[in-house]
């Protein structure tokens, strides 16, 4: 492409030159030939008067005198009334065999009398042939400004495009930070943004598959857990049918709460789901959390307790409420230690939930950044927190923590539907 419009600029100006170099060349031939020509017409009536003045005096022409004022002139004058004499230098006389090429002007005095001059033309050959080279000159200069300049355009438009294709090939090859140029062209500049949204976009989208993979294996791997455990005791009493029918079916609800959590996860990846919030009651999902989770605290020699004011409703999404519940008592069983205990109250505008243990609580350095992504206490991967908070926001609930010592968790929710979050009997 540099080639290409470097050898565009050179055949532009070249032609340019031409259409103006060829008429100034021939306009100045004119010209000079002109001038010459003035100039000894000039000569020819300063002659001519001179000879009328000697002729009316002297009766004669004195040609002398006019070899010394024009050594380098032929000059014939004819009289009227006498013959015709010469002076001036011989060898510029047109009958001469070996004269040069000659410029001649003439002219009739008053008197009648006729001057011819004639004058060598080496000299304003001359004169064209410096004037031309000056224009060659100064043509060739343009040309050379020309090139340079397109080259230096060539340059400042190529280099651009070689930066943009390095930008899309970064892009393609999964690099997705901003490359952030301008180049002070706007069709350029205009594909840069283009580019650098399209970056900020690609990144924005493998950070949400990230998110996904990551919040997917956080969240399903405790309910898997679960599950584990459920086949693991089938396995354990399969001489007992009533306690692999009780196993079974609990295993059959869990797996069932399994694709609800991953359709809820996926829905939220792919921001094609929105919450839409309904009344759900408390006290069943709190009972089949403390359910599923009894059996894990058992193994550890610890408990699980559900406590607090019974028949709250709030305002939520029931798969997400369980997600948000489960993370706070996984959390619990991890980092704690003791008893963990799951506390209803009512406030009147909204339903509080809390989740405390009897461990050593959250150290005063992580207090502040708790909810952070990748911030954990140790052992843990510190994701869930972060998305236990991003659910509940988005159904305009908050997670909170509440006391450091005991560690206390508490979920804020909307009281149910009329702001009663008591659940009451028909009216």
């Amino acid at each position: 492409m540099r080639r290409r419009m470097v050898f565009s600029t050179l055949v532009v100006t070249v032609i340019a030159v031409m259409l103006l170099g060829l008429p100034l060349g021939a306009l100045t031939y004119k010209l000079v030939h002109d001038e010459a020509s003035r100039q000894l017409e000039g000569e020819a009536e300063l002659i001519g008067v001179e000879s009328d003045n000697m002729l009316e005096r002297h009766g004669e022409i004195d040609l002398a005198g006019f070899d010394r004022e024009h050594p380098d002139r032929f000059v014939l004058i004819t009289p009227a009334d006498g013959p015709a004499v010469t002076a001036g230098d011989p060898a510029l006389n047109p009958e001469s065999a070996d004269s040069p090429p000659l410029i001649k002007a003439s002219i009739t005095t008053s008197d009648l009398t006729r001057v011819e001059v004639w004058s060598s033309s080496e000299d304003v050959q001359e004169s064209v042939v410096r004037a031309w080279l000056g224009i060659a000159s100064l043509s060739l200069l343009a040309i050379g400004v020309a090139v340079g300049l397109s080259m230096f355009q060539a340059r400042r438009l190529t280099l651009p495009l070689v930066d943009l294709a390095a930008t899309a090939e970064r892009l393609g090859s999964g690099v997705t930070t901003p490359w952030g140029h301008r180049y002070g062209i706007p069709e350029a500049d205009r594909v840069a943004e283009v580019l650098d949204r399209s970056a900020e976009r690609i990144a924005g989208l493998i950070a949400t598959e990230r998110h996904f993979a990551t919040d997917a294996s956080h969240q399903l791997r405790t309910p898997l857990t679960a599950l584990t455990m459920r086949l693991e005791e089938i396995i354990a009493e399969a001489n007992n049918p009533e306690v692999v029918r009780e196993e079974g079916e609990a295993a059959l609800a869990q797996t069932e709460r399994l694709v609800e959590t991953v359709e809820s996860l996926l829905g939220r990846a792919r921001k094609s789901q929105n919450p839409e919030v309904e009344p759900v009651e408390l006290d069943p999902v709190l009972n089949h959390l403390q359910e599923e989770w009894s059996p894990v605290f058992h193994q550890e020699q610890r408990r699980l307790l559900v406590t607090g004011d019974p028949g709250l409703t709030a305002m939520t999404v029931p798969t997400d409420l369980a997600q948000i519940l489960a993370t706070l008592v996984e959390n619990a069983y991890k980092h704690g230690a003791g008893t963990v205990t799951i506390r209803r109250l009512d406030t009147g505008q909204s339903v509080r939930i809390e989740v405390s243990d009897e461990g050593e609580g959250v150290p005063e350095h992580l207090s502040g950044r708790i909810f952070e992504r990748e911030v954990s206490g140790g052992g843990g991967t510190g994701l869930g927190l972060a998305l236990a908070r991003h659910i509940a926001e988005s159904e305009g609930a908050r997670v909170e923590l509440v006391q450091t010592r005991p560690t206390t968790f508490a979920l804020f929710l909307p009281a149910g539907a009329g702001g009663l979050s008591k659940m009451t009997g028909p009216v």
